[in-house]
């Protein structure tokens, strides 16, 4: 059984769900230890409960430890079953996390399945759908697989209720994928929405992010969703390019004032245009498990994360796989995951 230790690097939920995912994957057990210990509140949450919830229900595991605040886990894989599941993390906490742990399993499954998950679709502490769909499956549908996501609520923090609909039709196995060159800007985009506020948000959104992003007048626009979606606000910045779509998001919070969450989105999109890598600091992370399964990747980036760097030392546990972080002299950072 492998052990892993849940306080190591950024000690937060990923190494949890990553654990998940590779065990599912690979068939190893394994026991998990101080989860979530760098965190205010440690130990399993509400979003996590479900990700070892689906897991064990995907996997036909068994489990021990399963159980909120619960700082320990056991974990014993059977066999990866494709179908029809419904998740529900029944608070704002984020859906799209759930299906980060399920989903690597799946693509190499014996047949197609089908994924409802409830809960927070647009929450500040992950990733929204519009990357999950945008960004990171239009990558994963270059590997083999063919997922498709629809969003048919968004759930916002701190209500949730938020629903998407997952199909999965899995591949024999995964191509490697290199994307090193984003090519050519295809498009931009900013669209603010709120959801049962004051449409005055959104504007002074946008004009912050326009006041930042020299983007055409076209491109900035406001949407005001149907109030009982909400209280819930969230900007999004897109860029196209030919290789890669990159998804920022900004999400309004009490006490934070609208300038503040447009000018902070688009100094990231910024930075991010300016730096000439293919791909952001949430696509790296999300992209080392698949190329690890499929035996080798690589990808520039911006400066990898603490969280990126945790998630290739879990890999490395399960798989031992190698991912080289590798600073160039001038311009973006090069990734390597060698199997």
């Amino acid at each position: 059984m492998i052990t892993i230790d849940g306080a190591a690097g950024e000690g937060g939920g990923q190494v949890l769900r990553t654990s998940l995912s590779l065990a599912l994957c690979t068939g190893q057990a394994f026991r998990i230890e101080d989860i979530r210990a760098g965190r205010e509140r440690p130990g399993l949450m509400r979003q996590h409960l479900t990700a070892v919830e689906a897991a064990r229900a995907v996997g036909a595991a068994d489990c021990e430890g399963a159980a909120l605040g619960s700082g320990t886990l056991e974990f014993r894989p059977g066999t990866v079953r494709p179908g029809e599941y419904r998740f529900a993390v029944g608070t704002a906490g984020s859906a799209t996390l759930v299906l980060q742990t399920v989903l690597p399993p799946l693509l190499a499954a014996s047949g197609p399945s089908r994924l409802v998950l409830e809960g927070g679709t647009h929450n500040p502490h992950a990733p929204p759908f519009e990357f999950l769909d945008q960004t990171f499956l239009a990558q994963l549908n270059r590997m083999g697989p063919q997922v498709t996501a629809t969003l048919e609520r968004p759930g916002f923090y701190p209500a949730g209720g938020g629903r998407m609909v997952v199909e999965v039709a899995p591949a024999a196995r995964l191509s490697p994928l290199a994307l090193v060159d984003r090519g050519d800007l295809l498009g931009v985009e900013a669209v603010a929405r709120v959801a049962g506020l004051h449409p005055d948000i959104a504007a002074k959104e946008i004009q912050a992010a326009q006041r930042v992003l020299d983007w055409g007048e076209d491109c900035f626009r406001t949407e005001e969703l149907p109030a009982e979606w909400g209280p819930g606000n969230v900007l999004l910045l897109t860029a196209r390019f030919a290789a890669v779509t990159e998804v920022v998001a900004g999400f309004g919070e009490r006490g934070v004032s609208a300038h503040t969450v447009g000018e902070k989105a688009a100094k990231r999109m910024a930075g991010f245009v300016a730096s000439g890598a293919a791909v952001g600091p949430y696509l790296a992370d999300q992209l080392l498990l698949p190329m690890a399964l499929a035996g080798h990747g690589e990808f520039t980036t911006v400066k990898p994360s603490r969280h990126a760097r945790t998630d290739a030392e879990v890999i490395r546990h399960f798989l031992g796989t190698r991912v080289d972080f590798i600073e160039a002299a001038d311009g973006p950072w090069r990734v390597e995951v060698r199997g």
